[in-house]
């Protein structure tokens, strides 16, 4: 399927970060209307094809549920600026909400990416996945490795624990992956490469490559 980010919905972005405000937003709808539909127009190019690889997706999922909005919850924030400068989508059977692994493709000017993987896992999950790691770390340590994922996508490694989590100790094998805290792979892209004419293809190309990753994670909390 030839779909693409257009360069309209990348200026769109750059004009709302120097202008986030909801009077310009109000005088510049239409051009959110159409960047916002170009967003679920991809997000449902990558549903389909997502769901002729991977078997926890399915065709079904509503784009609606994968999408995150532009507008930002203020109520708790110092930074009071209405409005996201990115749009983005998480793909998992429950769309953007699930507590497990999932897809999630991140649109933002000089900054996106395609990650796949867990970010922050609730205890009991984050404790499965650590178990996984100490008895199986060979296995994931041979799909980060390997060619056909290192040579284009990588582990983020930022969100991690200084010393062993609880139970373990530094001598670990596999200890700089039990340290972390949130189990992502990610492929930056450029704004070029998703404006092309194959930039759906280029995302679902990164996230088949992540697929490994991603099964490591489910098998770790008992997915068949």
């Amino acid at each position: 399927m030839q779909l693409n980010i257009h360069p309209d919905t990348f200026g769109f972005l750059t004009a709302i970060k120097e202008n986030n405000d909801r009077d310009w937003f109000q005088e510049h709808r239409e051009a959110y209307d159409r960047a916002w539909q170009n967003i679920k127009d991809f997000t449902e190019g990558l549903i389909k094809g997502l769901a002729q690889s991977d078997r926890y997706i399915s065709e079904d999922i509503p784009v609606s549920k994968c999408v995150f909005r532009i507008y930002r919850d203020t109520r708790f924030s110092k930074d009071k600026t209405p409005y996201k400068t990115w749009l983005g989508a998480g793909i998992s059977t429950a769309g953007r909400k699930l507590n497990g692994p999932e897809y999630y493709i991140h649109i933002q000017p000089g900054n996106s990416f395609a990650a796949g993987g867990y970010w922050r896992p609730e205890k009991e999950h984050l404790a499965a996945i650590r178990q996984e790691i100490d008895y199986n770390g060979g296995r994931l340590l041979e799909l980060l490795d390997d060619p056909a994922f290192s040579g284009h996508c990588q582990l983020d490694t930022q969100d991690k624990l200084k010393r062993p989590p609880s139970g373990f100790t530094e001598d670990n094998p596999y200890i700089e992956l039990l340290k972390l805290k949130s189990f992502t792979v990610f492929k930056p892209l450029s704004d070029a490469e998703l404006s092309n004419a194959d930039g759906l293809d280029r995302v679902l190309d990164a996230f088949r490559r992540m697929y490994g990753f991603k099964l490591f994670l489910h098998e770790a909390l008992g997915g068949d």
